[in-house]
């Protein structure tokens, strides 16, 4: 499980670089709507055992505690194609004593078009009554390190957010 290091300092955005498989796709070969989210799920998972040593089965078996999804809000703005080299970003934007909010966008492999963001918003629960408790500490360690700075996520309205996402990625040129 995390064990935060003082000494060190943890990246606040992961990427991965994935392909977009034909079984994942419609017959328009369009990635399906429901795929995006085991797209970046699996993202985050490998994302989060290889940069942080966070385990969520750890936790589980040690903490008798996880994470439950509560919500969803997902915006497609470019399908994502089969065959297509797409990088996918996830980072903690929000968290509380039993809430984290973490952002996912997709993007093509260049970064050039963004193509979806999805902001999960998921409860901490105790594994044994499944009620939500408050995150034990060295949850609260992890979630401190790896937290998005400058984000206002209870004041920023999720359509305003892409377009800062749009503008972070894409910038005006001066001419």
């Amino acid at each position: 499980m995390f064990h935060r290091d003082p000494n060190r300092t943890y990246p606040t955005e992961t990427e991965t670089r994935v392909i977009i498989r034909f079984q994942d796709c419609d017959p328009l070969q369009h990635l399906n709507n429901s795929k995006y989210f085991d797209y970046y799920f699996n993202a985050r998972e490998d994302q989060v055992a290889t940069l942080y040593d966070f385990n969520p089965g750890q936790m589980f078996r040690e903490l008798k505690t996880s994470w439950v999804v509560y919500q969803h809000q997902i915006a497609y703005i470019r399908p994502a194609m089969v065959s297509e080299w797409i990088r996918i970003t996830s980072r903690l934007i929000y968290y509380n004593e039993d809430t984290l909010v973490t952002e996912f966008v997709m993007t093509d492999d260049a970064k050039t078009h963004l193509k979806n963001v999805l902001w999960m918003t998921s409860k901490y629960i105790s594994v044994l009554t499944g009620k939500r408790i408050p995150h034990d500490s060295v949850v609260m360690d992890y979630l401190q390190a790896t937290l998005l700075p400058n984000v206002d996520y209870p004041n920023v309205d999720f359509n305003d957010r892409i377009k800062e996402i749009k503008q972070q990625l894409f910038p005006i040129k001066a001419v």
